[in-house]
C-alpha cells in the first residue's frame, strides 16, 4: 500500500508513478541502495555533501545577504528576465494600460498561456545553440535563449490560430510548420544547431491534439490558459465558503492528465498507460530480484521524475500566486528537479563518482549517454534525493534552521545557479560534467 493523502490514493501501479509522492518514495529508494554502494554506475560520497552545503550558502549570502525573503522560488520567470530586462512586468504593464480593459484572469491567462509553452520548449538546447534578441540583439544560450525565443514567437502571435499576440491555441499550434518554427529559433543545422529541435516540434503538435482533447481543462478554445477555470472550480468546490487556497493536485491533474498524450510512444508503458518521465532502474530491479526473487511485481523497478511537469506546475503556481493571489497547498510533495545543473553539482563536487573509467570518452571528452541509459537514471534518482538533503543542509546553516526557505527557494537560490557557476569553472563551455543526448522532451 503507497501511503498517500486519502485523495491522491492511486488504484494501481500506473496511477502511484504518476502521483507527487512516488517521485520522491521510489528515489528514496535508490538512495538506500547507494548508501550500500548498490548502484550499477556511481559511487556515493555522503562525506562531501558539506561543501556543497557550504558553497550554496555562500551563494544565498553573496547575492541575497541575510534578506532570505528576497529569494524568489524558482520557475520559468526567472528565465524570461534574463539580462535585467523585467520583460514580464513590461508585459503586465502593457496589459493593464490596455484600453480595452484587460481583467485579471485574461491576464493570468496570457501568462499561463506562455509559460506552459515555453517550459514544454525548455528540455536542453546543446552547447552551440544561441538566440539573438530581436528588440536588444543581445545573445543568450540555453533555458534563458529558449525563453526569451518563446517569448517572442508567443508576442509575435505564432502560436495563435489567428495570428493574435499574446495567445496560444490549438489552432495556432496545428498550422505551425516546422519550417516556420525552425526560422523563429533561429536555428541553422551547420551554424547554429538546437537539439532536439523535431523532438520541440513534435510536442508543440501534440500539445494541439491534447488541448482539444481535454475541454474539461482547456475548455471549447483549446487553450492552456484557460485551465485558470477549472482550477478555479476545483477551489470553490473544496470548500463550503471558498477562499483564496487551491491544493496542488489539481494543477498537477491538469498536467499528468491533460498533456499525458504530448510524450514520445517511447516513453516507458504500464498496463498499457504511458507514464512519461519514468523509466527501469537496473540497480533497483536487481536488488529486487535478490530479495523477492526473478518474478519482480510489474513496475516496481520503475522510478518516476516527471521533470518537465514538475518545472511547469513550479511555473504555473508562481503564475497563480503572483496574479490571482491564490495560496497553493501541498507543495512539499514536489521535488527538487533531476536535471543537469542540479545534478551536475553534485559529480562537480564528487559527492557522485563513476564508478568505471571505462565510462568516459577514451579521446579525453565527458561521458555521454542518452536519457534512457541506467546511469541517468541513477544520476537523476540521486539528485533528487540530495536536493532534499542540501536543502536542509542549508536551512541548518542559515541561523540554525529557524531560516524557513522553501525548496523551490533553494533551487533558485542555490543548487540550480551552483550547478551553472561551478561548470563555468571546470569547463571551458560551462556544460554540464555528464552529457545526454537530448530528444528535445528530457532535461
Amino acid at each position: 500500500m503507497h501511503p498517500f493523502n486519502s485523495k491522491l490514493q492511486p488504484f494501481n501501479e500506473a496511477d502511484y508513478l504518476r502521483t507527487l509522492p512516488s517521485i520522491r518514495e521510489r528515489c528514496s529508494e535508490v538512495f538506500e541502495l547507494a548508501k550500500d554502494g548498490q548502484l550499477q554506475f556511481f559511487d556515493y560520497h555522503p562525506e562531501k555533501e558539506g561543501h556543497v552545503v557550504d558553497f550554496c550558502v555562500s551563494l544565498i549570502q553573496r547575492d541575497y545577504g541575510s534578506d532570505y525573503a528576497s529569494i524568489p522560488p524558482h520557475g520559468r520567470w526567472r528565465h524570461f528576465d534574463v539580462g535585467g530586462h523585467k520583460r514580464v512586468d513590461n508585459l503586465l504593464r502593457t496589459w493593464r494600460a490596455d484600453a480595452l480593459g484587460i481583467d485579471q484572469e485574461e491576464i493570468c491567462k496570457r501568462l499561463l498561456d506562455l509559460f506552459l509553452i515555453s517550459v514544454l520548449l525548455d528540455a536542453g538546447a546543446g552547447d552551440a545553440w544561441k538566440y539573438r534578441e530581436t528588440s536588444s540583439g543581445e545573445i543568450y544560450t540555453r533555458s534563458e535563449g529558449l525563453a526569451i525565443a518563446s517569448l517572442e514567437m508567443f508576442s509575435s502571435g505564432l502560436f495563435s490560430g489567428q495570428g493574435s499576440p499574446y495567445l496560444v491555441d490549438a489552432d495556432g499550434l496545428e498550422r505551425l510548420t516546422l519550417e516556420q518554427f525552425s526560422n523563429a529559433m533561429q536555428v541553422d543545422l551547420s551554424t547554429n544547431p538546437l537539439a532536439g529541435l523535431q523532438g520541440r516540434y513534435s510536442l508543440l503538435s501534440k500539445l494541439a491534439e491534447a488541448l482539444r482533447s481535454h475541454s474539461d481543462f482547456f475548455g471549447g478554445q483549446a487553450r492552456p490558459g484557460n485551465l485558470l477555470n477549472f482550477l478555479d472550480s476545483q477551489r470553490r468546490n473544496e470548500r463550503d465558503n471558498p477562499r483564496s487556497s487551491l491544493h496542488v493536485m489539481f494543477l498537477w491533474r491538469v498536467i499528468m492528465e491533460g498533456l499525458a498524450s504530448i510524450w514520445p510512444a517511447t516513453r516507458t508503458r504500464l498496463a498499457g498507460v504511458s507514464l512519461g518521465d519514468v523509466w527501469p532502474c537496473g540497480a533497483l530491479q536487481l536488488a529486487l530480484r535478490r530479495k523477492q526473487g526473478p518474478d519482480v511485481p510489474a513496475g516496481e523497478d520503475l522510478v518516476p521524475f516527471h521533470k518537465l511537469s514538475q518545472w511547469l506546475c513550479y511555473s504555473l503556481i508562481e503564475v497563480l500566486q503572483s496574479i490571482m493571489d491564490w495560496e497553493i497547498d501541498g507543495t512539499e510533495d514536489m521535488t527538487g528537479l533531476p536535471e543537469y545543473r542540479n545534478g551536475g553539482l553534485l559529480v562537480d563536487f564528487g559527492v557522485l563518482s563513476l564508478k568505471s573509467a571505462s565510462l568516459y570518452d577514451p579521446h579525453g571528452g565527458l561521458p555521454r549517454f542518452p536519457a534512457s541509459h541506467p546511469a541517468i537514471i541513477e544520476w537523476r534518482a540521486m539528485t533528487v534525493i540530495e536536493l532534499d538533503r542540501i536543502a536542509n543542509g542549508v536551512r541548518s546553516q542559515l541561523l540554525g534552521g529557524s531560516v524557513r526557505l522553501s525548496l523551490a527557494q533553494i533551487l533558485e537560490g542555490a543548487t540550480w545557479k551552483g550547478g551553472r557557476e561551478i561548470a563555468k569553472v571546470r569547463r571551458v563551455n560551462g556544460g554540464p560534467p555528464i552529457e545526454i543526448e537530448s530528444d528535445g522532451t528530457v532535461f
